[in-house]
């Protein structure tokens, strides 16, 4: 039986319209208040990101970038992130192919200036912060796709109109409304790829590694979404509705041939490098001799573990969002809005298997689990119970690799009124409530604990027994017999493995209201314009609790594979903030000047944590005529540390270096430098380097911490020139410079200051291993390391130019409409600390300072034919310029070459009701160019995810039935 849409409406409107006007449910910010101009016909004033002044055919100061339903949905992408991190002005931050570091989000990162300088909107108001422990930013789990209208990117320091955080820029999510109707959409997607990289392969299998060769189809994704609406018998009001599923499978770097091992060496000497923690064990007294176990026996040799393969490439995720909006205009004075949703996530990152990373530096010389030879390679006088040097490093490859369970269960609801007051002023006020609850449950790792008992071993009546069941204080304990090959027992693991488990909450809860007032009528008007004044005036609350709670385990760093303890942070801030932004213009309809704007913006905040900080903006809109509009604004915004930031309690924690220059037997530093560093005269040729190029890092809050602060400078030229119908270019130059920021120095960067610019504070921060001079070994308190807590650093600034070309070509088979995103990356650089060096990172990347690549050009090129024949027809080009290795820029460096990316997709309306979408993207299965010691977190599987197409081709099929 076939249902028609005025069918669907009736029952729709039955089910969902009861009791609509006492709890009407959520309206997009952009749509506002309907009022009429003076002496034309009544238009709809707008507002748009940045700013809430209201105006007919608004165009702001600051640069905006539109994204539409159609154009996201003509991609084939289901997961938001991976759509805005193909927009040249984005640099990838948490998504899904991040595996070691990742914290189960999905964040976005405007200009790479961090995720937490970012302020992510829905309607123009604020999402909670997305997780728990960690950064403040927004998880883009939370935005249900099937309602986007449009997405706008803001770029650059709007703190004045919309509060701390949106150092950066903003990206506001505008959800459709006066939804009326039933639709369902599904789409299936999966990755292909040919696996034919003979150089990979037989690096790979040259080492003694399987790796995959040939065809390989995986990363299924299902994904549903459900959207019913009807609006109220008088059209004063609607009601809809929405639910999205989503379920991803899993890619192990393993399934492709160019992450089948995680690469070392150089970039025209690549080696299979992986890790001295590995399945045969390696033993070590001094980090110069090296055994590993062969039968019964050690043997001298170094045997590496090839971990890259268990990594996950895309990680599992399983996504469910439902929600509601809607609202009801009770009269003109009062409408009333709503918006309710609740997110739940679950996704699993894994990494290669547990072990002992060294932790371990002694043994018992009575050992019975050690042959007599054995024995005597470390100590002076075996078979006694005195004690030696060694260092152990064991992979656990019995017990599986490594799991984090995490899942964020979000609930976020809006309750506000608007309307307007007279025929020159309106109001809005509303209620913005958000929390996310945090589970997270760590699989398959060891306790540092028990490997130390289980490998404290003595023979009882011919049987090893472990110590600690002798004395009685742990009778549990089972011997773990990696000395000799197969000699581990199931009954060991489950001894060993342990869980660890954390819980957290958060809480964001807004509380804002302003006034807007056009003082055209009450003669507020320059004598130059016709249009007056447009003032908005306001105040808001805003308070943001967290509350972290990781188990006993976690806190005291028994977590062999952690690389420290997990400490738990409880900590909360209110702000109140008064706002003040106006619209003057100054200048209409005159020779060269149709239209000149003055924007000004101010807002005053005023923090529980004792810090008071101002913000404004000052910004010119200069219409020349139909053809040329220039715009110009200075933004001066602040940002105060977060919870994480302020509150996080300070632990151990693991950082990405290439080496220690102090290490080896032929140290980079001088003997001299060494010492600065705390390396002694003995110490100095002899200091171990990190074979998994990891080292330890003291990190953490600091209530201390001064708010940052950023001057953003926008100028922008839009040409629409009249010999060219339909087409328009802009250009638009950004110059963002963050001082004071808050963040951590590079534990890298902190060791080249003491050593090269003897920096006394920075040498203070460094604390070697008073044994063997070395910042890695071990994950306790005695070990070395690197203290970088949150500190107000030097300078963080970036500037560039951002192109927008827009061209619609109408022929008699249909429209095709070309546009062009690019963005030239001028600068982007880093200064440690106040006064010091400024490092250069536009065009580079490296593994401790810049870290993520950094093109100097991007542009994502589009183009659309809507056919005579229902089908319209797509095709996208991405191009990623080249980026240099900085670090090693003189010595062989790994450069990027830059790459070019084809996608296809066509969609036909079959019917009225019924559309059909497929498509291709990365047609030419582009093989990501692969690179050595990248860093853990920002790289995966020899490569960066987020920013290249890791997986190979992506394929896609859908349809959507709209009643």
């Amino acid at each position: 039986m076939m249902f028609h849409k005025k069918t669907i409406t009736q029952v729709v409107r039955l089910a969902l319209m009861g009791g609509a006007a006492a709890s009407a449910l959520a309206m997009p910010f952009a749509s506002a208040v309907t009022e009429e101009e003076h002496d034309v016909d009544p238009v709809e004033r707008i507002s748009v990101t940045g700013t809430r002044i209201m105006r007919a055919n608004n165009v702001t100061t600051s640069p905006i970038l539109a994204i539409s339903a159609a154009e996201i949905k003509a991609t084939g992408i289901t997961r938001i992130e991976d759509y805005l991190n193909e927009m040249p002005q984005i640099v990838a931050a948490q998504n899904s192919t991040v595996a070691n570091g990742s914290d189960g989000t999905a964040t976005v990162d405007l200009r790479g200036l961090g995720d937490n300088r970012t302020l992510v909107l829905v309607n123009g108001r604020r999402l909670p912060a997305g997780s728990v422990g960690g950064s403040s930013a927004a998880d883009l789990n939370n935005i249900p796709t099937n309602m986007i209208e449009r997405v706008e990117i803001l770029t650059g320091g709007s703190s004045a109109t919309y509060g701390a955080d949106a150092v950066a820029g903003v990206v506001n999510f505008i959800l459709k409304r006066d939804f009326e109707g039933f639709e369902f959409d599904y789409q299936y997607s999966f990755y292909q790829h040919d696996n034919n990289d003979n150089y990979m392969q037989n690096l790979i299998t040259s080492a003694g590694y399987e790796v995959e060769t040939g065809n390989v189809t995986d990363g299924d994704t299902d994904n549903f979404s459900m959207r019913l609406g009807a609006n109220s018998a008088d059209g004063n009001g609607n009601v809809t509705m929405y639910a999205l599923y989503r379920k991803v499978d899993a890619v192990l770097n393993g399934n492709r041939d160019y992450s089948g091992c995680a690469l070392g060496g150089t970039y025209s000497a690549k080696e299979c490098a992986g890790s001295a923690t590995s399945p045969s064990g390696t033993f070590t007294s001094d980090f110069e001799t090296y055994y590993t176990v062969s039968g019964n026996e050690f043997v001298e040799g170094l045997s590496l573990y090839n971990y890259g393969p268990l990594n996950y490439y895309q990680r599992p995720d399983e996504n469910k969002l439902l929600g509601a909006t809607g609202f009801y205009e009770i009269n003109e004075h009062a409408e009333v809005y709503a918006e309710v949703s609740m997110m739940d996530d679950r996704t699993v990152a894994q990494i290669a298997p547990s072990g002992d990373f060294f932790a371990t530096s002694t043994i018992n010389c009575d050992n019975s689990m050690m042959t007599t030879a054995q024995q005597s390679l470390f100590c002076t006088d075996p078979g006694t119970a005195t004690t030696a040097d060694m260092y152990i490093g064991r992979r656990n490859v019995e017990g599986g690799p490594r799991q984090d369970d995490i899942r964020h269960t979000t609930y976020r609801g809006v309750l506000g009124v608007r309307g307007n007051i007279n025929d020159e002023w309106s109001y809005d006020a509303f209620a913005n409530y958000g929390t996310v609850s945090y589970v997270e449950t760590y699989y398959n790792d060891m306790s540092n604990t028990r490997i130390a008992r289980a490998l404290d071993v003595v023979s009882v009546d011919g049987v090893d027994t472990c110590q600690s069941a002798v004395d009685g204080y742990d009778t549990d304990c089972v011997p773990w017999d990696i000395f000799t090959e197969g000699g581990v027992t199931q009954a060991a693991i489950d001894y060993l493995v342990l869980p660890l488990y954390s819980r957290g909450d958060n809480e964001t809860i807004q509380l804002s209201s302003y006034v807007y007032g056009d003082m055209t009528d009450a003669g507020w008007t320059l004598p130059t314009a016709s249009t007056g004044l447009a003032i908005v005036g306001g105040l808001e609350y805003r308070s943001e609790s967290v509350d972290y709670s990781p188990d006993a385990n976690y806190q005291s760093g028994d977590g062999a594979g952690q690389g420290g303890p997990s400490t738990a942070l409880s900590g909360s801030y209110h702000v109140m903030d008064y706002y003040v932004e106006a619209n003057l213009p100054i200048l209409e309809d005159k020779f060269l000047a149709e239209e000149l704007v003055f924007e000004g913006a101010y807002r005053f905040s005023d923090y529980s944590t004792d810090n008071q900080t101002n913000t404004y903006k000052l910004g010119l809109n200069w219409k020349l005529n139909d053809q040329v509009r220039v715009r110009a604004s200075l933004q001066h915004a602040v940002r105060s540390p977060n919870l994480d930031e302020l509150y996080s309690a300070n632990g151990l924690v693991l950082f990405n270096w290439t080496s220690d220059p102090c290490s080896t037997s032929s140290p980079q530093y001088s003997e001299a430098q060494c010492a600065s560093t705390g390396v002694t005269s003995a110490q100095y040729g002899s200091v171990p380097e990190s074979p998994a190029g990891q080292y330890n890092q003291y990190a953490g809050g600091n209530t201390a911490l001064d708010p940052e602060s950023s001057n953003t400078v926008a100028i922008g030229l839009i040409l629409t020139p009249e010999f060219l119908e339909n087409f328009s270019i802009s250009f638009d130059y950004f110059d963002i410079s963050i001082d004071d920021a808050i963040d951590e120095v590079a534990p890298a960067d902190i060791v080249e200051l003491c050593a090269v610019e003897s920096n006394a504070e920075m040498c203070s921060y460094i604390h070697r291993n008073t044994t063997t001079g070395d910042l890695w070994v071990g994950s306790t308190s005695t070990s070395g390391y690197v203290t970088s807590t949150y500190i107000n650093t030097g300078n963080l600034s970036t500037k560039g130019v951002d192109t927008d070309i827009n061209y619609l070509y109408e022929t008699g088979m249909g429209d095709v409409r070309f546009n062009l995103l690019g963005t030239y990356l001028d600068s982007y650089t880093i200064q440690n600390i106040t006064g010091g060096t400024k490092i250069e990172c536009a065009g580079e990347w490296d593994r401790s300072t810049c870290e993520a690549v950094r093109p100097k050009w991007r542009h994502v090129m589009s183009t659309t034919w809507a056919t005579p024949w229902d089908v319209n027809l797509t095709g996208r080009w991405r191009y990623i310029g080249e980026a240099d290795e900085r670090e090693n820029a003189d010595n062989d460096p790994m450069n990027y070459d830059a790459v070019n990316y084809i996608d296809l997709s066509g969609s036909w309306q079959a019917t009225e009701y019924l559309n059909f979408q497929l498509g291709v993207n990365n047609v030419f299965d582009k093989t990501p160019q692969v690179m050595t010691d990248g860093p853990a977190g920002e790289s995966n599987g020899n490569t960066w995810g987020g920013l290249y197409d890791v997986l190979g081709r992506y394929i896609y099929i859908g349809g959507t039935v709209v009643f």
